[in-house]
């Protein structure tokens, strides 16, 4: 399985693409950074982000696209430019057909670093051994994609068969509850 990891950004977006080869290892396909220039109109910068992302699930085909969830932050302009772009990439992986997960980022550090609280150079550090790299990507947002897309490898299928399950058993007590009230 192929997943495209991204850490949504609209300066910076890192993308990471993580396959898992055997019962367990994981490795990197690719890493980048889209980058989109500052002093463009919001609208060209969004356009942008756009195409490279369809160019990276063009290129490489992910299984699944893992982006990060906008959780909470302290600067509401960053927190919106994340979630515009986070919006951009939910629409392209909607478009291309492609299973979506999300992830906060306390889950994605839990996932790689067994500590939901972790620092960004610890989940590099821990991205660089799950992957056998001689060094950490850079810049971060480089390893914070593949660690998102870490995380969906050992979070995200687990996460879909609880899902799965309870949908079922939520359409099983639907049924006997209308079969009583008849």
């Amino acid at each position: 399985m192929r997943v495209l990891g991204v850490d949504p950004g609209l300066t910076r977006c890192g993308i990471g693409i993580v396959e898992k080869r055997g019962a367990r290892d994981l490795i990197l396909v690719s890493c980048g950074v889209i980058r989109t220039d500052s002093d463009a109109p919001l609208e060209e910068r969004l356009l942008s982000l756009h195409n490279e992302l369809e160019k990276w699930i063009a290129d490489f085909n992910p299984d699944v696209i893992a982006v990060e969830r906008v959780f909470s932050q302290l600067n509401v302009r960053t927190a919106m430019a994340t979630g515009q772009a986070a919006g951009v990439a939910l629409v392209i992986a909607a478009r291309s057909g492609k299973p979506i997960s999300m992830h906060t980022p306390s889950e994605v550090k839990a996932a790689v670093t067994g500590s939901g609280r972790a620092d960004k150079k610890q989940v590099a550090t821990m991205v660089t051994k799950i992957l056998k790299l001689k060094e950490a990507p850079k810049p971060v947002d480089t390893t914070d994609a593949l660690a998102l897309a870490i995380c969906h490898h050992w979070r995200g299928a687990g996460a879909k068969r609880i899902a799965v399950a309870a949908a079922k058993e939520r359409s099983r007590i639907k049924a006997i509850r209308s079969k009583g009230a008849k």
